[in-house]
């Protein structure tokens, strides 16, 4: 429905971005020559020609990989900003490398300055386009596309907010056509029954049809098209397999036939890539910086009560796969016997399995787990890939067992240390309530997505809010 105005916004993206980068050399070169920071006489620099043609070459590659200039992946302003300067920070370490082997005597000052001014640049028309074209919604009339969904299911109420959010562009929501009564409540006008179709679309004017049936109703499909066939509509199909998907429903080409992909992964690859560097990186200066606390921690509990100071537990970690997690014991050893003494059930029937007065627990577990100093060795298991830093918790294989289908949605993505979950509530939640936060971080990940919840774990331990 918006696939001209998308290539447009698309191409239109792509050509800003090439001027920003060929403005943001030439204004490097002067910025260098100008404030050189150096009591030297230099020769003035400037990027050879090559050079030039290789850093469009390479910010570009680095924006396909990315999705940078891909509307459909960019739909707010938040995403796009970080997709692009998470595709400049790797171009421009791409391009560091690709100096040291052939023009290393350009400036590193040359670079720095090209480098924060094409960001700039690229930043800066992103913020004024979006704050632009917000003021000219309201300014300037377009021409209105009229739109009616057959059907009146909760997928066609889904359809009918999206119209709605998009209706800057023109998209204008006249009501729904169905038979009588309609599926779920709804504001919209009821146009007429699947009989009056083709009556409604000639006094309305219909330019686009989306058909959003419930699937005891897709019988009826073919009468549909066979009546909007004779008329001058674009016509859409919300295929019912849509709900089956577990998170992102994909079409393929095979060979001109179109293939629905009810799996495709909840992270791209390049999302997963700049994941696991996230995690190495910052996985790493955390083990570091906290080996001393470590040292103690581990004292500690063995002097407090017999046992090992690891308690090793297997958990299911992404895509159901089990594996070993490590945390320090905070826990007598017999505790695994004693899970009956601790497990309850709500009133709805779902199983509790933590408790603030837990018995099993040490004097020193209970002050590890206030902290949340307990979980510092699962620092280990994300170095060796198992866990992420920012993810669904890993869950016990007997609760696992017990999940409804759509809680097992929860394993798309590698399990976390921290999450949604546990910054909005951490343990005061049940696992019943807590799989739907980890569907919404797995339907709207980002990496800093993932950074805010690392700075609001941090509050929340500092707080010692909702840990036991």
């Amino acid at each position: 429905m918006l696939h001209g105005h998308r290539v447009n916004q698309a191409l239109f993206a792509i050509l800003l971005d090439i001027l920003s980068l060929l403005v943001a050399m030439l204004v490097s070169q002067h910025l260098r020559n100008t404030f050189s920071f150096s009591f030297s006489v230099a020769a003035p620099e400037k990027f050879p020609l090559l050079l030039v043609i290789g850093v469009l070459i390479i910010w570009n590659v680095f924006f396909v990989m990315f999705s940078v200039h891909v509307p459909d992946k960019n739909y707010r302003l938040i995403v796009e900003v970080e997709r692009l300067l998470l595709a400049c920070f790797f171009a421009m370490l791409t391009l560091a490398g690709t100096l040291y082997f052939t023009y290393r005597e350009i400036s590193r000052l040359l670079v720095i300055y090209f480098f924060l001014t094409s960001t700039g640049l690229m930043l800066g028309w992103r913020l004024l386009v979006h704050y632009a074209g917000r003021l000219l919604r309201y300014t300037r009339p377009v021409r209105r596309r009229p739109v009616i969904i057959i059907g009146s299911s909760e997928i066609a109420m889904q359809v009918a907010e999206h119209i709605r959010e998009y209706a800057w562009a023109g998209l204008d929501l006249r009501g729904l056509v169905d038979d009588p009564p309609p599926k779920v409540e709804t504001t919209l006008s009821i146009l007429g029954s699947l009989a009056d179709l083709r009556r409604v679309v000639l006094d309305h004017g219909i330019e686009e049809v989306i058909i959003a049936l419930r699937d005891q109703s897709y019988d009826k499909i073919n009468g549909i098209v066979a009546t909007l066939h004779e008329l001058p509509v674009r016509v859409r199909v919300v295929p019912c397999y849509f709900s089956l998907a577990l998170f992102r429903a994909t079409v393929e080409d095979f060979g001109g036939m179109p293939l629905i992909n009810l799996r495709d992964p909840a992270l791209s690859w390049g999302q997963r890539l700049v994941k696991r560097i996230f995690d190495l990186v910052v996985g790493s200066l955390v083990g570091l910086c906290s080996l001393p606390v470590m040292a103690l921690v581990a004292i500690a509990i063995k002097l407090d009560s017999p046992g090992p100071v690891l308690f090793k537990q297997e958990r299911i970690g992404e895509n159901g796969k089990p594996f070993i997690m490590y945390k320090f014991r905070s826990m007598y050893v017999d505790a695994e016997k004693r899970q009956a003494e601790v497990i309850r059930q709500d009133e709805n029937g779902h199983i509790l399995h933590k408790s603030p007065d837990d018995p099993r627990v040490t004097r020193v577990g209970r002050f590890i787990r206030r902290a949340s100093l307990d979980e510092l060795p699962q620092i280990f298991n994300v170095l060796k890939g198992e866990m992420s830093l920012v993810g669904p918790r890993p869950e016990l294989p007997w609760l696992v067992e017990k999940y409804e289908s759509w809680q097992r949605k929860r394993f798309a993505v590698p399990q976390g240390i921290t999450g949604w979950w546990q910054v909005n509530g951490r343990s005061n939640k049940p696992m019943h309530l807590s799989t739907e936060d980890d569907l919404y971080y797995i339907q709207n990940y980002s990496l800093l997505l993932d950074i805010v919840i690392l700075w609001k774990t941090l509050m929340a331990v500092l707080k010692r809010r909702g840990a036991f």
